[in-house]
């Protein structure tokens, strides 16, 4: 765990990031903050999908919402599985939502522009959400490409097959990269592939979301923790820039 007023952890034996040329980014929950509300209204309409798929009540449908969640890592698996659901139609029903309150990240979108080499997104969402999100937050630009879950044959993260699927799609040598994610489960694969790992945490408990999903665990396959991901980037991520001769 973060101690008491500390944003960023580092272990003693932590990979670093002089070598890295490839920056992979989680979306959800790791590129913008809780109080956006994006995750929420998210997981909201997943719920109502089960609702509506199998006519249940909301407490019905969100108990077996969270079991398919946890027996298949994705509610959108284990329909696909149980139910053949067509996931095209589940992805634009779960993502169908507000996107006003998500705030302009003027702070990330300076740091993710300065990170030297590629930038990509890797997550289990679809690529239209996370293009409107990482628009939403200014951040849309810095990134080269979207790696969603349909890229990845709808298999979900943390299945080794789909971050060695994105390795190869992108040309991305592991060695020489670092991913940044909000689940600590996450990060076991792709430490073990030779990737640097950052935690990325709320900084105070997020009342919607399963306290296994936030927690800063300071595990062998996590290299680095962070509540305050623009700062870390900034302050433990990007070079130190020698100031122009003459400037005070």
């Amino acid at each position: 765990m973060l101690l008491p007023g500390e944003s960023h952890f580092t272990t003693a034996d932590a990979r670093g990031f002089s070598g890295v040329d490839t920056w992979v980014f989680d979306l959800d929950n790791t590129l913008y903050p809780s109080d956006a509300r994006v995750w929420p209204q998210v997981d909201e309409r997943i719920t109502l999908y089960v609702m509506r798929l199998y006519g249940l009540d909301a407490i019905s449908a969100r108990a077996l919402q969270k079991h398919f969640y946890h027996r298949y890592g994705t509610t959108l698996k284990a329909l696909m599985v149980e139910e053949g659901v067509d996931p095209h139609d589940f992805l634009d029903f779960a993502h169908d939502i507000d996107h006003s309150t998500i705030k302009l990240d003027e702070s990330l979108g300076t740091a993710i522009e300065h990170l030297p080499g590629r930038k990509l997104i890797l997550t289990n969402g679809s690529r239209r959400h996370a293009e409107r999100v990482a628009e939403k937050l200014g951040i849309l630009n810095h990134f080269e490409d979207v790696f969603d879950i349909a890229a990845a044959d709808f298999v979900p993260k943390p299945d080794r097959s789909t971050y060695e699927r994105f390795l190869l799609r992108h040309g991305v040598d592991p060695r020489r990269s670092a991913l940044f994610e909000d689940i600590a489960r996450n990060l076991v694969v792709p430490h073990d592939l030779g990737m640097a790992t950052v935690l990325v945490v709320p900084p105070t408990p997020d009342p919607f979301r399963e306290r296994f999903e936030q927690e800063a665990v300071k595990e062998p396959h996590i290299d680095h923790i962070t509540n305050d991901l623009a700062a870390f980037l900034k302050r433990c991520v990007l070079p130190v820039v020698p100031p122009e001769p003459g400037a005070s």
